[in-house]
């Protein structure tokens, strides 16, 4: 059977769009950004490109795998996508609480943590939690596995096509989430040393609710599961 290249190419194309459309607003590295440059306060800006960097490969790798394997290993360990949800909820949510609730005192510690990081102790932090769950939190990697899964095609051919696409796109969100996290002090420059302390402690609530969001999802779909369940048979 001869290869349509047009059709295949339009099926990477679709791919590509719909990988974009569908994930880049989750992940939206300028929403986390802010959050980024509180929890390197003091840092150096070389720390600061090493860590932009080891995040959007980290970044990639972890929503690559989410979606390609994602749904098999779930499987294999017998874990759903709520409990997925309300684990990496609580993780969300103490991290934010973390940066509201930071005094001077913690501020001024932090800072000498970060101006004496090595770009060993940097590879380190970059995945937790820079880049799990700040970055690519429960909800990126649910949709993610959804996104995979979707993308499948009675057609190998197809299928291959279209993942190339999906990993294209993830390509172009971890080039856009190192420029964001990379240039992230420039961005909020205009704001200002007030300003800017101001727009982190927004972001820390916001974060803050995103992860108790994320966390009610989750033990809501249990509970509606538990809800409709059927009621067991009669001994």
């Amino acid at each position: 059977m001869p290869v349509d290249l047009a059709a295949l190419a339009l099926a990477f194309g679709k791919s590509l769009l719909f990988v974009l459309a569908t994930l880049l607003p989750i992940l939206n590295p300028a929403a986390t950004a802010p959050i980024f440059l509180g929890l390197t306060e003091g840092a150096s800006a070389a720390t600061r490109a090493l860590l932009a960097r080891r995040i959007a490969r980290n970044m990639f790798g972890l929503m690559a795998g989410s979606m390609l394997v994602g749904s098999y290993v779930l499987d294999f360990f017998g874990i759903s996508l709520p409990i997925v949800r309300i684990g990496g909820g609580l993780i969300v949510a103490a991290a934010a609480w973390r940066l509201l609730t930071a005094t001077q005192a913690t501020m001024d510690s932090r800072t000498q943590l970060a101006e004496a990081f090595t770009p060993e102790q940097a590879r380190r932090q970059a995945f937790y939690p820079l880049t799990f769950p700040i970055s690519c939190g429960p909800g990126s990697i649910t949709a993610a596995i959804t996104v995979g899964v979707a993308l499948h095609d009675a057609a190998l051919v197809v299928s291959v096509v279209r993942m190339g696409g999906a990993l294209s796109a993830l390509l172009l969100i971890a080039l856009i989430l190192y420029l964001a996290f990379r240039y992230a002090q420039h961005l909020l420059r205009p704001l200002g040393e007030a300003g800017t302390v101001v727009f982190l402690r927004l972001s820390a609530f916001i974060l803050l609710c995103v992860g108790v969001q994320i966390v009610w999802d989750g033990a809501s779909e249990l509970l509606r599961g538990l809800l409709v369940a059927p009621p067991a048979a009669p001994a």
